[in-house]
């Protein structure tokens, strides 16, 4: 099933100052999602972003908001993200490695459910645990601070995970790629079989991000 690829500006990569005309920069250059990074210093070597700024963001924009908890107690906060704004929501399958009751109580707050995990993470652990994801999320770099070069195995990794999703019917949900996503590598991700590919300098930071979106999306 060919998709369109849809781009995520991650929004770590905005200057916090405009973040205002940031978001419409990003909305004027045609990118679709946003990326929401929120790191608890626990299970990733990082704290970033709370819910005061993810409701700052819904009030500045209408795009789809994709918020990612990179939290070792995400569940006690769902409920806390989908109010603030959230329109799909991302627990990592390390923390949550039966991840139905999470992905449940997602769903029952009207999100899309989402399910991440990292380089270090077999993808046969995936298996029997995609029956109820909306997007699946593969880190292409170790989660915790941007910048990280691109982890070359991922494309192989990609290529898994797109069989096992449309083998356990669920062709349908995204996979998202996060992690140093360029336009250098954005056509070899796309043929891997991500459809949504999560970048933060290359758009937020482009001397023309219509371009650098163009670029991504195109893979070239």
């Amino acid at each position: 099933m060919t998709k369109k690829v849809k781009i995520a500006p991650s929004i770590l990569a905005a200057d916090f100052l405009r973040l205002g005309d940031e978001i419409r920069k990003v909305e004027d250059a045609g990118a679709e999602i946003i990326h929401f990074d929120v790191m608890d210093a626990h299970f990733v070597p990082n704290l970033s972003l709370g819910v005061g700024i993810l409701e700052s963001v819904r009030k500045a924009t209408s795009l789809y908001l994709d918020v990612h908890l990179m939290m070792d107690n995400a569940h006690k906060y769902l409920k806390t993200f989908a109010d603030a704004g959230a329109d799909g929501i991302t627990v990592h399958l390390e923390i949550y490695p039966e991840p139905d009751e999470v992905l449940d109580a997602i769903g029952s707050l009207g999100k899309d459910r989402g399910l991440s995990i990292n380089p270090d993470m077999p993808v046969e652990r995936l298996s029997g645990k995609v029956g109820k994801v909306d997007r699946l999320l593969l880190m292409s770099v170790y989660p915790g601070f941007g910048g990280q070069k691109f982890i070359p195995e991922s494309l192989d990794r990609l290529r898994a995970i797109r069989s096992l999703l449309d083998r356990e019917g669920r062709a349908e949900a995204d996979l998202e790629i996060d992690g140093g996503v360029s336009t250098a590598n954005a056509a070899a991700i796309i043929d891997a079989g991500a459809d949504t590919l999560v970048a933060g300098t290359g758009v937020f930071r482009a001397d023309d991000p219509v371009a650098a979106v163009r670029e991504l999306r195109s893979g070239r």
